[in-house]
């Protein structure tokens, strides 16, 4: 079974994003391991001396460089991905660079009508940096608008043509993390 990583570039608790993560986690539980990290307490980033990464970012350092893929929510603030992901990046950008070839499917959650297309394409921008490398799956996009609206009380999304959608999405990403072993 496919072992992938699960960020909701989200500092906040209550957010749609984490509800869309924790609905793939669940949803597709029979195709793969997901594992949800929180990058909300990672510190600030700063060029540590001589490279020596703080305990936290080393910890998921390693569990992304060990997984066959990561799946990304992101909320969009300003047309662009929110501050504490773009902390998150800088970190992995930094030192290990364990994104380097690694498969990457982007989703994500806005209460708007566009859904994030733009914070999408922002990360997309961020994780071609030849510092993070990482292996986009090529024209995907999962977009949920009108988020709150989207799920049920139980965290369910409800929209049934969404559920193909990102259903056809997990099986195109599984294919393409096969394809990128």
């Amino acid at each position: 079974m496919k072992k992938y990583i699960g960020i909701a570039g989200t500092n906040y608790d209550k957010s749609l994003n984490k509800k869309l993560m924790k609905f793939i986690q669940t949803h597709f539980k029979d195709q793969a391991e997901i594992e949800i990290i929180d990058i909300s307490n990672l510190p600030v980033f700063y060029k540590v001396p001589g490279g020596n990464l703080p305990t936290e970012v080393q910890v998921l350092d390693e569990k992304i460089a060990q997984a066959d893929g990561v799946i990304f929510a992101t909320p969009e603030y300003d047309h662009s991905v929110p501050a504490v992901l773009m902390n998150a990046m800088e970190w992995f950008s930094y030192v290990n660079q364990p994104f380097h070839d690694k498969p990457v499917l982007i989703t994500g959650v806005s209460y708007g009508s566009l859904g994030t297309s733009r914070a999408q394409d922002h990360l997309r921008q961020i994780l071609n940096a030849p510092e993070l490398s990482a292996a986009l799956m090529p024209s995907q996009e999962f977009l949920v608008g009108r988020g709150f609206q989207a799920f049920n009380e139980d965290g369910t999304l409800t929209n049934e043509d969404m559920v193909k959608d990102l259903e056809a999405q997990m099986s195109a990403f599984n294919d393409f993390v096969a394809q990128n072993k």
